[in-house]
C-alpha cells in the first residue's frame, strides 16, 4: 500500500483557476486501491491585520479553514507581512514555500507518493529531492504550471480534468439528467467535424480514462483551430442521442476560458 501526502500551495492554486477546489475530493483521489493518506498539509496566508479588524473577512477566513480541517488537511498559516518603500509604496508577502519544502522533505522518509498541488516552478528542485529519496511525486495545478515542473514530475494531471473537484459554471437551461464533463481532445478528423474526447470518472476509488464522441455542430466556438491542440481543456455536456440509439455524445462544447497549462 502506498503511504501517501498531499501538499497543498493555496496561494498559488487559488490565483491560478482553483478557487472553489473541493478538498474532500481531492482526499477520496488519493484514499483510492493501494494507497493510504498519512499527511495532508494545506499552506496559505492570512492577513492578520484584516481578520483583527474586519469580521466579516475573519470570519469567511476561518470557516474555510475549518472545512479544510474537516477534510482531514492541516492548515499552516503564513501572516502577511507589509514592507514600506521610500516612496511610501506598500508591498505584501506571504510566502510559504519555505515551508512546504522542509514539511515535505521530512516527511517524506516515511511516505512512498507524494501529490504537490501547484504549479511554482519554484518547487522544482523540492520534486527532484523527494525523486532521490525514492518517492513517486505527482503534480496536480490548474492555469498557468510551468512547463519544467511538469516535465520533471512523476506525473502531471490538471486539476479542472478530476471528477468534480472544481464546480461547473455554466450548467443552466440543461436537462437535470445531463452530465457536465471535461476532456481533451485524444483525436480529431478536421476533414470530417467529428472526433473524440478524453475525461476521467471514478470507477469506485480509481479514476479511469473514457473516451466520448463529438461532432463540430454541438460546438459553440467559431472555429476548429482549439480542437488541434490536445493540450486545451474542453467542458461538455454528455448526452445520450435518441437520434443515434441513445449513443452518449458531447453537446454544447465549450472551451475552457483561460486555459494556459504553462508559464
Amino acid at each position: 500500500m502506498l503511504k501517501t501526502g498531499i501538499y497543498v500551495d493555496a496561494e498559488n492554486i487559488r490565483m491560478c483557476g482553483g478557487y472553489g477546489m473541493r478538498y474532500d475530493v481531492l482526499v477520496d483521489l488519493v484514499n483510492e486501491k493501494n494507497s493510504a493518506l498519512l499527511r495532508a498539509n494545506c499552506y496559505l496566508a492570512e492577513d492578520r491585520e484584516r481578520t483583527q479588524a474586519d469580521a466579516e473577512y475573519r470570519q469567511k477566513v476561518y470557516s474555510y479553514h475549518n472545512v479544510l480541517r474537516q477534510c482531514g488537511f492541516k492548515v499552516i498559516k503564513k501572516y502577511v507581512r507589509r514592507y514600506h518603500d521610500e516612496d511610501g509604496n506598500i508591498t505584501t508577502k506571504a510566502n510559504a514555500d519555505m515551508d512546504l519544502a522542509i514539511d515535505a522533505l521530512l516527511q517524506a522518509r516515511n511516505l512512498d507518493r507524494v501529490i504537490l498541488l501547484t504549479g511554482d516552478s519554484d518547487f522544482i528542485r523540492l520534486v527532484i529531492a523527494l525523486q532521490n529519496m525514492g518517492c513517486r511525486v505527482e503534480v496536480i495545478g490548474f492555469h498557468n504550471v510551468s512547463n519544467e515542473l511538469r516535465e520533471v514530475a512523476d506525473s502531471f494531471m490538471s486539476g479542472f480534468l478530476i471528477p468534480g473537484l472544481m464546480p461547473f459554471t455554466h450548467q443552466t437551461n440543461t436537462d437535470q439528467h445531463d452530465e457536465w464533463q471535461r476532456g481533451t481532445v485524444a483525436n480529431f478528423n478536421m476533414d470530417r467535424g467529428f472526433g473524440f474526447f478524453r475525461y476521467y470518472r471514478f470507477a469506485n476509488t480509481t479514476l479511469e480514462p473514457e473516451t466520448i464522441f463529438f461532432h463540430l455542430s454541438k460546438s459553440t466556438l467559431a472555429s476548429e483551430q482549439a480542437f488541434q491542440d490536445p493540450n486545451k481543456i474542453f467542458e461538455f455536456r454528455v448526452v445520450h442521442n435518441p437520434a443515434n440509439n441513445n449513443r452518449p455524445e458531447a453537446w454544447d462544447i465549450r472551451l475552457l476560458r483561460d486555459n494556459s497549462w504553462s508559464a
